[in-house]
Parts: C-alpha cells; structure tokens; sequence
C-alpha cells in the first residue's frame, strides 16, 4: 500500500492533466479534490462559491481533504488554494507525499485562456484576457510560501501533447519510485 500523493500547484498547472496520467502508470487511483468536493455536495465549485461562498467551501475543501488523505493507492491533483488554508499542507505533508508542479506564469495563463478552460474557473471567466497574467503572477507570488513547503517539486511544463504528458508521467512516477 502506498500513501497518497498529492498534486499541489496553481490552477493550469497541470495537476489533473499529468495526475490522471501518473496514477495510470503507478497503478493508482487518480481522484481530483474538486470533483470529490462536487459529488460530496451535488453542486459545482462554482455553485458553492456562488451560493455559499468561499469561506463555506473552504471548510468543505478541507474536511474532503482529510478524507481523501486517508485512503491509500492514490494520486490527489488539490485546488490551486488547498495548501494555503486551515493548514492543510501540514496534513497532506503527514498524510503522504506533497509535488508541487511548477512551470511559468506565461505557460499556466496560455493554458487558462484556452476557452473550455477558462469558463470553468470561477476567478477568472469574468476578467478580460489581459487581466489573467498580472492575477496568475500576483497569487503565484502570495502562494509560494504555501507551496514551497511541498517535499518535492516537480516541472510540469512539458504536458502539451498526449505523448509528452506520458514521458512527463513517467519521470515522475520515477521521482516517486526513488523517494520511497
């Protein structure tokens, strides 16, 4: 049995894209925290941010995240804002192993802006396409204090075909392989 492993970094960065690969390739089960959230509450991130606001889906977040920090065989992507609150980066760091993936403000916006991606997240469908980089870059900057306390970091940069995504995988599994 292996503890979870849990995907930490900002949205776009590649957390479900690269997860859902990575727990193909280790044999593990890939479950991605806002999803989790949504079946849990029969509503969308949206709609809780909506309706409840994000105090409300906060302790939401936190209380799927110690339920899936339970289970083991598992391959967790987190919302870009789970590791900066109620503490949850300590429970995850105890719980299993923390990978922050990393790649640049430039490559995470490109990949914010495409249209199926930016209508399903919440900060950023209203704003102009502008507005997105100087965002991407300002909580970038307030969440590496929360992210640098991952156990490891990882370059998720290279996603962008299905190919790539595999060999990326591969390479982090390896990672995985070696830590434990």
């Amino acid at each position: 049995m292996m503890a979870p492993v849990f995907l930490i970094g900002y949205m776009g960065c590649g957390k479900t894209t690269l997860g859902e690969a990575l727990a193909r390739q280790m044999g593990l089960r890939f479950i991605d925290l806002d999803d989790y959230i949504e079946a849990q509450n029969s509503m969308s991130v949206a709609e809780i941010f909506d309706e409840k606001g994000e105090q409300r889906f906060r302790e939401m977040e936190t209380e799927a995240l110690r339920d899936v920090a339970a289970m083991a065989d598992v391959v967790i992507s987190c919302g870009g804002g789970t590791p900066c609150h109620s503490n949850n980066i300590a429970l995850m760091n105890e719980a299993g192993t923390t990978v922050w993936l990393t790649t640049s403000p430039e490559c995470i916006t490109s990949r914010l802006l495409l249209p199926e991606q930016k209508m399903k997240r919440p900060k950023i469908v209203h704003l102009p396409d502008e507005a997105v980089i100087p965002l991407v870059e300002k909580e970038l900057l307030a969440r590496a204090s929360y992210y640098s306390k991952c156990q490891l970091q990882f370059d998720s940069t290279d996603i962008e075909t299905a190919e790539a995504t595999e060999r990326t995988a591969c390479r982090l599994a390896s990672m995985l392989n070696h830590k434990a």
